[in-house]
């Protein structure tokens, strides 16, 4: 950025030969007033410009980024590091982060302070400069809550009052999306159509299927395309002749993460279908007609009460399952009042929250809700299972679930996983999950109390009718990240029941809800 670099001492002496030549043909002292000054003219010019080149010279810096592309997860948080080289202070600099124009500001800091202005809308409130060591010359821009956008290269740029440079940095955003789906999908060339789809990943993924000896298998069909949201979905086909393998995996891996999901299938020889030639099965038709027909009716409603019987077990095995989640992981939740908004009711024991009538005088800091009449539970988690249960009893509204620790507090409230919320709630007789678009679920009993389940390495949020011991809905996603449980009392009309989070169980060290 300026003229390459002598050594000081050489400038410093060529100006002190300089001055010492002015002043020897001059004759006379180097500030005299007398005519005799415009013969030490030339050393002062020289003076002048080594004084201005030495401040250009100790002012050069370079900027240094890190070597490899960064690598995020959907939902999770970046942290893209620069510094300057030599080590000197950029309190009094601008910091500028960019995308590919100068003028996309990512993040921008000016005049000692975070200007906020001129950010663009993609990145507000989800930015932070971190300036522990600004006075070293090392910063770092933290993005939060990362999003599939949020993928390619950013521009670190830093100005002195006489000089700028810049360095390039690549952030690789990647998530793992939904364990795959096989479904059956009817006959097709002599053999069986299976259809197995996957959703949820960043970047593209590879799909294939497998073989029960690891072996690869070609694809009837395959379709990677990308979803609103920018993510993409997965769906292949294969066809399962009856003399092949009928036992398949379909596996679905992220190959910048070199991570992958699979779920596996296999097909009874009953389902696959049975084509004789014509001229053998003329002769034969006739003499067996009405015991093949009886035979396969046989074999049809065997199949069907299998069927039922296996609905049957896996009923009995989803309540076993649930007493065992109950039992096992049944954890003590408390609620934070900290996060509470101001016209919400807490009981001293934080178990109980109503909606209250009046605002009370609150401080109001940055982890309470000061729009959406809500409450996080004091626990977080960051990996493991828990389960819980709330009693919402005859309330005919509330929204109940998990979030991210990063949501917004401030403001209007958004329910979608994209935005951290995994919440199911009730409205006019409806219950509805926060998916995109939302999902409805019928229920046969209304519940008195429900249970959530968080089990975070699977990615998979459960919500139980504790009533009846019946599933209601579960959320299938990535985790990353601090998660804490949700609360919302809503109020219908003038009713103000309480929510009260149970207890756990006696057998559990505790007392179930009255």
């Amino acid at each position: 950025m300026g003229a390459p670099c002598r050594d000081r001492n050489s400038w410093a002496a060529s100006f002190q030969g300089a001055a010492d030549q002015a002043t020897m043909m001059g004759k006379v002292p180097l500030f005299s007033p007398s005519s005799t000054v415009s013969s030490a003219l030339p050393g002062y010019i020289a003076l002048c410009l080594t004084l201005q080149f030495l401040r250009l010279v100790s002012a050069q810096f370079t900027v240094t980024g890190p070597e490899h592309p960064i690598t995020a997860s959907l939902g999770g948080e970046a942290i893209l590091p620069c510094h300057l080289s030599p080590r000197m202070s950029a309190e009094n600099m601008e910091v500028r982060w960019f995308r590919s124009e100068f003028s996309a500001v990512v993040h921008l800091y000016r005049d000692g302070q975070d200007q906020y202005g001129e950010q663009i809308l993609e990145y507000r409130g989800r930015t932070e400069l971190l300036k522990d060591e600004i006075t070293n010359g090392r910063v770092s821009l933290r993005i939060y809550d990362i999003r599939p956008s949020d993928d390619g290269q950013y521009k670190c740029f830093f100005k002195s009052s006489v000089s700028y440079e810049e360095a390039l940095l690549e952030l690789q955003v990647a998530g793992l999306g939904s364990a795959p789906v096989i479904s059956v999908e009817g006959h097709q060339d002599g053999g069986i159509r299976v259809v197995c789809r996957s959703a949820g990943w960043y970047p593209q993924p590879k799909a294939q299927w497998r073989d029960l000896q690891g072996q690869l298998l070609p694809s009837a069909s395959e379709i990677i395309s990308e979803e609103s949201n920018g993510l993409f979905q997965a769906e292949i086909a294969l066809v399962i002749m009856e003399e092949s393998n009928q036992k398949v995996s379909c596996c679905v891996r992220n190959p910048r993460l070199n991570q992958e999901r699979e779920s596996a299938i296999s097909i009874a020889e009953l389902f696959f279908p049975r084509v004789n030639p014509w001229i053998v099965a003329l002769g034969v038709i006739l003499a067996v007609l009405l015991p093949l027909a009886g035979y396969c009716f046989w074999r049809q409603h065997r199949a069907k009460e299998a069927l039922r019987s296996d609905m049957k077990r896996q009923k009995e095995l989803g309540k076993l399952r649930f007493w065992f989640v109950e039992f096992v992981f049944h954890m003590d939740v408390t609620l934070d009042p900290d996060t509470a908004n101001p016209k919400l009711v807490l009981s001293e024991d934080r178990k109980h929250v109503r909606r209250g009538n009046t605002e009370q005088d609150l401080p109001n800091n940055p982890e309470r809700f000061d729009h959406c009449y809500c409450v996080l539970g004091t626990q977080r988690f960051t990996g493991g299972k828990h389960y819980w249960e709330v009693e919402v009893g005859h309330k005919m509204r509330w929204d109940l679930g998990v979030c991210r620790e990063t949501v917004r507090r401030k403001g209007k409230v958004t329910y979608t996983p994209r935005n951290g919320y995994w919440v199911m709630w009730l409205r006019g007789g409806e219950y509805k999950a926060s998916t995109s678009p939302r999902t409805s679920f019928p229920v046969s009993i209304r519940p008195n109390r429900v249970g959530i389940f968080l089990d975070y390495e699977a990615g998979e949020v459960s919500f139980y009718n504790v009533t009846d011991r019946s599933h209601l809905f579960t959320f299938t996603d990535t985790f990353s990240g601090m998660l804490r449980p949700y609360f919302h009392p809503c109020r219908s009309g003038k009713n103000m029941a309480p929510m009260i989070i149970c207890p756990v169980p006696a057998e559990a060290g505790g007392n179930l809800c009255p």
